[in-house]
């Protein structure tokens, strides 16, 4: 090169090896490539409309919980999709309230039995021990006898049962149940051919009888065996104060009592098709019997007006606690309480939400019913409340009832 001349640099130049099979070009980079960009795409979109665009680059925590019929809320997948919208997932151990109550839950981050006797036992052994302990109380669900429409006839032929008014078009869903009258018909040992339902097309020769789970494991069987106690004697709202007392009302109702089943099949032998043979009248939460209706409208466009509901004349409502078990599951508990989102679900899955004060909001589940097109069941306070018997004493009741230990209470110390 002569001095003063440039030197020539050519630009750098990217080399491609191409296969000696086939052609690489742009055009087919861009066919081997935007089908993969595509689902990329789509995979993006469907993660921002389900909330969780977030989930891959956040920490998403597993709390880990011990519940019954409550799992109902947890396992629905709008309200799974709404706690993942939180970075939170739940993870459940099935087990029977009082159960719950009666082992061990160190391993938990929270329990959640259906009412208040259960968590009672859990937060006073608790407490008691210094360990950590909260209770939210974010919705409720009475006691209801499930059963079919032959047999809720059967009974209001007899005056045992009294139908509501019906809601919308149809006959009614919904009857109030005497229930010192239906005592008084299974401790005379009277069968439903004795109460003539024949007349309905159907001939039972079994006693006539309300299951319920087993009364050792479930709080609706021992909130049954209460109703019972404190109706049976037909004394207003006497209710064992004594240990004699509460082992003598034990022994007195016990054979008025049918339990034995897992709290979780009992609902669901109802729901089948043997269930109007095998257990026509069943002891359930009212938010089991909603859920369903609502579903069996989305599915069918119409109600199952063959299912209906008795509602005792003399109500407890039950009051489940979410007992949070340290921060985790305190965090939960909040969430659940007071996320707006989580609470319509509640009401939409047919629980009764709590406001701040304890009390039922207002009357957002009819107003959702009705929408539905699903009648309505009075909830009028004008049905006698029922007074639970202290723990200590239906702890003894449910042991003779049910042939199991009594649960310690306060930690051990009687009450």
């Amino acid at each position: 090169m002569a001095i003063g001349e440039r030197p020539v640099v050519e630009e750098p130049r990217l080399l491609v090896r191409r296969p000696s099979s086939s052609r690489w070009s742009r055009r087919g980079f861009l066919v081997a490539f935007l089908p993969a960009l595509a689902a990329v795409l789509a995979g993006v979109a469907v993660l921002a409309v389900s909330g969780n665009i977030l989930l891959p680059f956040e920490r998403v925590i597993t709390v880990e919980g011990k519940m019954a019929s409550k799992r109902d809320f947890f396992e629905d997948e709008e309200v799974q999709r709404l706690l993942l919208k939180h970075h939170m997932r739940v993870h459940i151990t099935s087990s029977g309230s009082r159960e719950v109550a009666i082992r061990d839950v160190s391993s938990y981050d929270f329990v959640f039995p259906s009412g208040q006797p259960a968590g009672d036992l859990i937060t006073s052994r608790r407490a008691a021990d210094n360990q950590y302990v909260t209770v939210h109380r974010p919705f409720v669900s009475p006691i209801v006898l499930a059963t079919y429409r032959e047999y809720a006839e059967t009974l209001e032929a007899k005056g045992i049962a009294t139908a509501q008014p019906a809601s919308g078009p149809g006959r009614p869903l919904y009857y109030v149940l005497d229930m010192q009258e239906f005592l008084k018909s299974i401790a005379d040992g009277l069968r439903w051919n004795d109460l003539g339902i024949q007349k309905r097309g159907i001939s039972n020769a079994n006693r006539v009888l309300a299951q319920s789970p087993d009364v050792c494991g479930s709080n609706s069987a021992g909130t049954y065996l209460a109703l019972v106690a404190f109706t049976w004697r037909g004394k207003g709202d006497e209710v064992p104060d004594t240990d004699k007392e509460a082992d003598d009302r034990a022994r007195s109702i016990k054979p008025l009592l049918e339990q034995g089943l897992p709290a979780a099949d009992v609902f669901r032998t109802y729901l089948s098709a043997e269930g109007k043979g095998i257990a026509p009248v069943v002891v359930a939460y009212e938010h089991q019997y909603l859920t369903y209706q609502v579903q069996y409208q989305t599915e069918s466009k119409k109600l199952d007006s063959q299912r209906v509901l008795l509602y005792p004349a003399s109500q407890f409502v039950t009051q489940p606690q979410f007992i949070a078990l340290n921060r985790e599951g305190d965090r939960l508990g909040e969430l659940i309480t007071h996320d707006p989102e989580l609470r319509q679900r509640a009401m939409e899955l047919g629980f009764r939400i709590l406001d701040p004060t304890g009390e039922v909001a207002g009357d957002q589940l009819s107003r959702f019913l009705e929408r539905r097109h699903i009648p309505v069941p009075s909830m009028a306070g004008d049905n006698t409340r029922s007074s639970m018997p202290r723990l200590r004493f239906l702890e003894r009741m449910i042991s003779i009832v049910g042939d199991c230990p009594a649960a310690e209470t306060s930690a051990g110390r009687p009450e």
